[in-house]
């Protein structure tokens, strides 16, 4: 970067019997060198106040367009981390560049409140008190829900305005305030009105360590090792339509083979599945393998059925050595024994074979175990051939009911003590009774992916349990719709799903990936499981008949609740008497529905009491907000199973569409090694501490010089990078500061035709960096801001124009045309940079702004300057890409000469430079030794399109104020040791210098 103390001509030449120092026009600033942003951003944040508040009132005033960033709410129970940095940053560069680009931007931060992490919190404190949490009333437990979670959104809140997020933090939301949890309701009883919400008994994810549903989104993935087993059901019935000896007892009776990862499941079996397209064959074993350690399950003579395609498999893992071929079998019509009924009367059922298009030959056995208790696909084939009990086995702790025969009481699970997570004794019980039936006919263990619940990290199970659904599929009855607005509602005939796929098109996605992301989400995706049987949350706010089992549907009493809510907090469902809300109605015909709502519910309803107009003085309306849907949603890519998707479900059954036009996701930061962080491996990076060592800023521009769109790495060396090319960046501003000492309007040159070529190249960048800096912030394509002004800064104005106009601007008279032009086309430099990168780096441009301009207000204020079409000029940028070209090979030269000594400096040279017509021909107005940085040059023109330079020394006398080597060196006799230009400018000083 151009620097003012670079070949610096302040000192007087030796033997001089003056010291032209203090007439040389260096550059002078208080702006520093050295950032010291530690120290200086909290001061700016003071001197902001309240700056969203601020740039709202001046936008309002200017009616500009509105823009709404709609936030998505983090979880309040810690300090933020770098995925959270990430996150805000990436928001504040909207919100600050919409304000840069003229918009009023509406954007309220929030919070997340309800949920399990904070209820084990509070548990554990409770805990620490010698006190269950059954021993707790539900009103005290959630009021320490409550605080707890208070006292970190005001934590976060501050370290998010220490990153510099601006934002409406007077009238944050969260989930838990009392209006939004009435706002949450009123949400909630638009799908209860509209008949959309249904009770269903079915197979969901479940915790037993949490006792609580979980849905799709709140599962992760992890490798476990499972014990796999291979079942015999032995075959007790047949169609007429089978061989006539598939029952006779030639040797055996023929076993169908089942293949599962969960033995703790096959108390629940009731059936087995197969695949109608799938080939099957009855096997008959001959021989077993030799030599084993140990006594095989299987024996010759053993009849077994199984997918032709895998048989082969099986008897591997069976150990057995040989077998026949008996013929084919199609399934259809086959039953068979439970594998423990031998043990016990309870298993005497009958376990038919279903067809099931679940079912593939790629691995197991070609049939699928199948327990409706405890399986989506499971419950699916059970029920789609008329089974309607589905039998629970398993409690919400993970045991067996006290009423499942061999095994009551035997966990699944281990939902207490060290073993918290872990698999219990179920498991091995199941396989030790298989053996005793003599049907186990092999095992084994196998690695692979299995659900865990993202907040306890430990194991689910899929358990039959009663829960409230939001239907996906179901087209909405017109007969429903009375019960809610007209405009705010799917049309009649239309499902949940075909309306969130047809919002998922008309969304705009950056980057284009995440439509076909969310869509095929979407597309697969079960009924909505909204209810959870916990204490802290939304409660479903509802009363259902005893008598038909269905909500009831009372506006008054729907008014009533959302009322009481809003005023005194959700807690008011749990302690106020059902009459309060009944009314009319009878308390003894209704049950009171306890279980909260899925904490999507409760995000993805935010949009209904955050967009604009927020009325918290008035509770919940149910008013469609005047600016609705949001402009934007910004969150992680893992919210396209989150966030993204709760509000679009919750937007389309309500109000027919979702609560966003567009939606942008950034990925996860990972360390340097590309390594996903974690405090146990201590590859974590602190974004408080890159804060408190560098500053903000430097954490700020990390984030504008990555590709958000996928993941990040973070670490001390990328830190390092960034803090390199902030050091950069400021230099430049702190030369232009210093270069702008003084200049005024009078200096300023209006008519482009004055300006020399440089000049006229200079604006022409500006214009076409403009283009780009708001195509780029319109798009979101932050680093497609901050990258091109870097290499700007670099090199068309450090490595270029800062060197070539340092002798104008130091030398020239004051009222020189060139050092005008050079300072006017500076101050346009000064003005479109601090506004570029105001959302980016605003600490730092706060300070250079307000460094010139102390008394024009904030920088933050400002729009980016109109810049003027005729700046547009790519002649003059054509020409100087050619000029550049030329110049590369002269200092490419110059620095030979200086290695070999031959020059001290550049102004010590003289160069010949041989170059085609083509290219003399861009020289036409340019003084070539200007361009070079030499005292003087000489073009000459060759017949070779070859461009080649000659360093020869400039033999004038050394100009004792410019240190050019020039021929009119002492040509003004008052200052015979100056050229003419210095001789001027000095005559003109020592006039205005008294």
């Amino acid at each position: 970067m151009a620097d003012a103390t670079s070949e610096s001509p302040a000192q007087p030449r030796e033997g001089g019997d003056r010291d032209y120092r203090d007439t040389v026009f260096l550059p002078e600033t208080p702006f520093p060198m050295r950032g010291g942003l530690p120290q200086k951003e909290p001061l700016i944040l003071e001197q902001w106040g309240d700056l969203y508040g601020t740039l709202r009132a001046e936008r309002q005033k200017q009616n500009a367009p509105l823009y709404v960033l709609h936030d998505g709410p983090p979880y309040a129970n810690g300090d933020i981390h770098i995925g959270h940095a990430l996150n805000k940053t990436l928001k504040d560069f909207v919100v600050r560049s919409r304000f840069l680009l003229g918009y009023d931007v509406d954007y309220v931060p929030g919070w997340d409140c309800h949920g399990l992490p904070i209820e084990w919190k509070i548990e554990e404190q409770f805990r620490a008190k010698g006190r269950r949490k059954d021993e707790v009333s539900k009103d005290e437990f959630r009021r320490a829900c409550r605080d707890y979670a208070g006292q970190y959104i005001d934590l976060q809140r501050d370290q998010f305005k220490r990153l510099g997020v601006t934002g409406d933090f007077a009238n944050r939301y969260a989930t838990m305030d009392f209006t939004s949890e009435a706002a949450i309701v009123a949400e909630f009883h638009k799908f209860k009105n509209s008949g959309q919400l249904y009770r269903g008994s079915k197979p969901v994810m479940w915790s037993p360590v949490e006792r609580t549903a979980l849905a799709d989104a709140e599962i992760e993935y992890h490798d476990h090792v499972s014990p796999t087993i291979w079942v015999k059901f032995p075959v007790t019935a047949m169609s007429d339509d089978h061989p006539d000896d598939l029952l006779a007892f030639r040797s055996s009776t023929p076993s169908i083979v089942i293949w599962t990862t969960t033995p703790w499941t096959i108390p629940a079996n009731r059936a087995i599945s197969y695949g109608p397209e799938i080939a099957y064959g009855l096997y008959e074993v001959t021989a077993m393998e030799e030599g084993l350690e140990f006594a095989p399950w299987a024996k010759p003579g053993d009849r077994l059925i199984l997918a032709d395609k895998l048989a082969e498999d099986v008897f591997k893992a069976a150990r057995i050595a040989a077998w026949t071929r008996v013929y084919d079998i199609n399934p259809s019509g086959l039953e068979t024994a439970h594998p423990l009924a031998a043990l016990d009367s309870g298993y005497g059922f009958s376990v038919p074979l279903l067809a099931g298009d679940h079912v593939t030959d790629d691995a197991g056995t070609g049939f699928v175990h199948t327990a409706p208790g405890h399986g989506a696909d499971d419950f699916e084939v059970w029920k789609a051939h008329g089974h309607h009990e589905v039998p629970d086995t398993v409690d919400p702790d993970g045991a067996y009911y006290p009423s499942v025969p061999l095994f009551a009481g035997l966990k699944v699970l281990e939902t207490e003590g060290k073993k918290t997570g872990k698999f219990g004794p179920a498991n091995g019980a199941v396989m030790d009774k298989l053996i005793e039936a003599g049907n186990l006919l092999a095992r084994g263990r196998l690695e692979h992916s299995y659900p865990h619940s993202w907040r306890s990290k430990a194991p689910i199970i899929f358990r039959n349990t009663p829960q409230w659904f939001i239907r996906m599929d179901e087209p909405l009855s017109s007969k429903t719709l009375g019960f809610i607005r007209m405009d705010e509602a799917l049309k009649s005939g239309d499902t949940l799903r075909e309306t969130a796929l047809q919002a998922i098109d008309d969304t705009a996605f950056h980057p284009a990936a995440g439509k076909n992301r969310i869509r095929s989400m979407v597309e697969g995706r079960p009924d909505w499981l909204v209810s959870r049987q916990r204490a802290w949350g939304t409660p479903l706010a509802m009363f259902v008949d005893k008598q038909t089992g269905q909500p009831l549907h009372d506006p008054e009493v729907d008014a009533r609740i959302v009322k009481a809510i809003a005023e005194h907090g959700a807690d008011i469902w749990f302690t106020a008497p059902d009459s309060d809300f009944l009314g009319a109605h009878d308390p003894a015909r209704y049950e009171k529905v306890e279980d909260i709502l899925d904490v999507w519910f409760d995000s993805g309803s935010t949009h209904a009491f955050t967009l604009d107009p927020r009325l918290p003085e008035n509770g919940y309306t149910g008013d469609r907000p005047a600016h609705w849907p949001a402009d934007l949603y910004l969150e992680g890519s893992d919210q396209h199973r989150g966030w993204f998707q709760s509000s679009l479900l919750e937007g389309c059954g309500t109000r027919g569409r979702a609560p966003f036009k567009a939606v942008l996701t950034h990925g996860f930061t990972l360390d340097e090694n590309g390594e996903k962080m974690s405090k146990s491996r201590g590859n974590t990076t602190d974004p408080l501490t890159i804060i408190k060592e560098s500053g903000a800023d430097i954490l700020r521009l990390w984030v504008a010089l990555v590709d958000y769109s996928d993941d990040q790495r973070i670490g001390k060396q990328i830190l390092q990078t960034t803090v390199d090319a902030y050091r950069k960046l400021r230099n430049t501003v702190r030369y232009l500061l210093g270069a702008l000492a003084g200049f005024d309007e009078a200096e300023r040159l209006t008519d482009l035709d004055q300006f020399p070529p440089l000049e006229r190249f200079i604006l022409h960048r500006l214009h076409e960096l403009d283009a780009q800096v708001r195509a780029a912030y319109a798009d979101y394509r932050f680093q497609d801001v901050v990258r091109p002004v870097l290499e700007f800064c670099a090199g068309d104005l450090s490595a270029l124009y800062f060197d070539i106009r340092k002798d104008a601007l130091y030398c020239d008279r004051p009222d020189a045309l060139r050092r005008r032009a050079a300072r006017t086309v500076m101050d346009a430099v000064f003005a479109r940079l601090t506004a570029w990168l105001a959302p980016l780096t605003p600490f730092t441009m706060e300070e250079a702004w307000t460094t010139r301009f102390p008394d024009a207000g904030s920088n933050c204020a400002r729009v980016i300057p109109e810049t003027p079409t005729k700046w547009k000029n790519p002649d003059e940028a054509a020409r100087w890409a050619g000029v550049q070209k030329v110049l590369e090979i002269v200092t490419f030269g110059l620095e030979e000469a200086r290695r070999g000594k031959q020059i001290g400096g550049a102004l010590d040279a003289w160069p010949k430079v041989f170059l085609p017509s083509e290219a003399n021909a861009l020289f036409a107005d340019l003084d070539a030794a200007e361009v070079f940085r030499t005292s003087g040059a000489d073009l000459i023109v060759n017949d070779s399109n070859v461009i080649t330079a000659e360093i020869h020394s400039a033999d004038y006398p050394k100009c004792a104020r410019s240190w050019r080597r020039v021929p009119d060196v002492g040509s003004d006799p008052a200052y015979p040791d100056l050229s003419a230009r210095d001789a001027d400018a000095v005559r003109y000083w020592d006039q205005t210098h008294g």
